[in-house]
């Protein structure tokens, strides 16, 4: 991108500087906390997320930051960011280097550009409202894969309906929708694959906010689709989502829904 807004620059900056605590923190013996959802965190969380909002409140002091770690920080007003200082906390912990700092920035309920950087493999991806999306200063765009050639990943939250949902999409899509399904741990990397072209397809089931915001956005600016799971337009920030290349959407928001149906009592 030729010209980086001061927001971006920023989140930018922020991004790296946190990347510096998590490498610091790999593959070391480091102390895991359960919290009261029996997700986990670390030191490492707790110090990435102070890093980053340092970094931007001593650029934005007006602005606001919903935090993983802290919640929400700052004066109340039209510009959040959300922020998770470590997405895939759980595979950080375990050294296994599928996670990301991810950090979006909302105007008034609309993604205006987001960043995911995971320092294990120095790979940087942002956006910026109709400026496209980057992957380590490289223009990147979705894939043009068909199903038969498409993988896609599932993410999830906590509640038990998305649980078991998440198992029915993991297992049980027929191969006529795509070829492979996994699922990597860490919902910031699965959306940007997408937006890189190396997956096709991500479905999102009730995460946070900070988990997605930015990896969504980056997505849509590559020239991807997004949908509620019904099909119908999506806004920010609902969180039950399909996101794909677009080539074989509809087929995924069919098969969805046969799964959803399956799971639904009868009357």
């Amino acid at each position: 991108m030729e010209k980086k807004s001061k927001e971006l620059e920023t989140a930018i900056k922020a991004a790296l500087q946190a990347g510096k605590v998590l490498e610091k923190y790999f593959e070391t013996a480091i102390l895991k906390n359960e919290k009261e959802d029996k997700s986990i965190v670390t030191l490492a969380d707790k110090e990435s997320e102070e890093v980053i909002k340092k970094i931007i409140f001593d650029v934005f002091p007006d602005h606001s930051i919903l935090g993983e770690e802290t919640g929400m920080n700052g004066r109340e007003g039209e510009y959040i960011w959300h922020v998770d200082p470590i997405d895939g906390t759980r595979n950080f912990a375990n050294a296994i280097p599928l996670f990301a700092v991810s950090i979006a920035l909302v105007f008034k309920d609309e993604i205006i550009l987001g960043i995911v950087y995971n320092p294990s493999t120095r790979s940087m991806f942002y956006a910026e409202k109709g400026k496209g999306a980057y992957f380590n200063d490289k223009k990147i765009f979705v894939s043009k894969d068909e199903a038969n050639h498409g993988m896609l990943t599932v993410s999830r939250g906590k509640a038990n309906t998305d649980e078991k949902l998440f198992r029915e999409l993991l297992y049980s899509l027929p191969k006529k929708v795509v070829s492979s399904v996994r699922d990597l741990g860490c919902a910031a990397l699965d959306l940007v694959y997408v937006a890189r072209g190396g997956l096709e397809a991500n479905i999102q089931l009730g995460l946070n906010t900070y988990d997605f915001a930015a990896g969504v956005f980056i997505i849509q600016e590559a020239g991807g689709k997004v949908t509620n799971l019904n099909g119908t337009s999506w806004e920010f920030p609902e969180n039950h989502f399909i996101a794909s290349n677009g080539v074989f959407h509809d087929l995924l928001v069919e098969e969805v829904q046969k799964q959803i149906k399956k799971l639904t009592p009868s009357a």
